[in-house]
């Protein structure tokens, strides 16, 4: 697909658990950006993942140790103008995105994918890409962002 210089198309994956599949990879191929929003309990899977893109992570209630311990609680980053926020489980939520003037609030812990607008921010849950929990789908998810606006879109993988 060709995207003009103005567009961006970044990766959202969550809940790795130890696993980069092989189909996220492919999924993730020719992503701008990848942002990982916790649960990854191996720093071994950012490095994975920055073969394919740069990596903005947090740290989620699984990730644990040295490596874990350099990556923040919340991220907030900015592609195109839009700005975003990253936060593991969406429960703890610290700020009010509308009054920050977040465009974008991305999260995992749940393991269930989503996306929903909130009083004029959308929501965004890539759900699960590692091992998979109960009858949940293995998935993550997609934000493009071009002419200062972001939306949103979920893939299920097929394992």
């Amino acid at each position: 697909m060709s995207r003009n210089s103005t567009s961006l198309k970044i990766g959202l994956i969550s809940d790795t658990h130890n696993v980069l599949r092989p189909q996220a990879a492919v999924a993730l191929a020719g992503v701008d950006h990848i942002l990982h929003a916790g649960d990854i309990c191996d720093g071994q899977v950012l490095v994975q993942l920055a073969k394919i893109a740069p990596v903005t992570a947090v740290r989620g209630n699984n990730d644990r140790g040295g490596w874990a311990d350099a990556l923040r609680e919340t991220e907030m980053i900015e592609f195109g103008g839009i700005a975003l926020y990253m936060i593991h489980d969406v429960t703890e939520l610290d700020i009010d995105p509308e009054a920050a003037g977040v465009q974008a609030v991305i999260s995992g812990h749940s393991h269930r994918p989503l996306i929903e607008q909130r009083d004029g921010v959308l929501f965004v849950n890539p759900g699960s890409a590692g091992p998979r929990r109960f009858t949940l789908p293995v998935s993550l998810g997609f934000l493009d962002i071009a002419e200062g606006k972001v939306s949103a879109s979920l893939q299920t993988l097929k394992i």
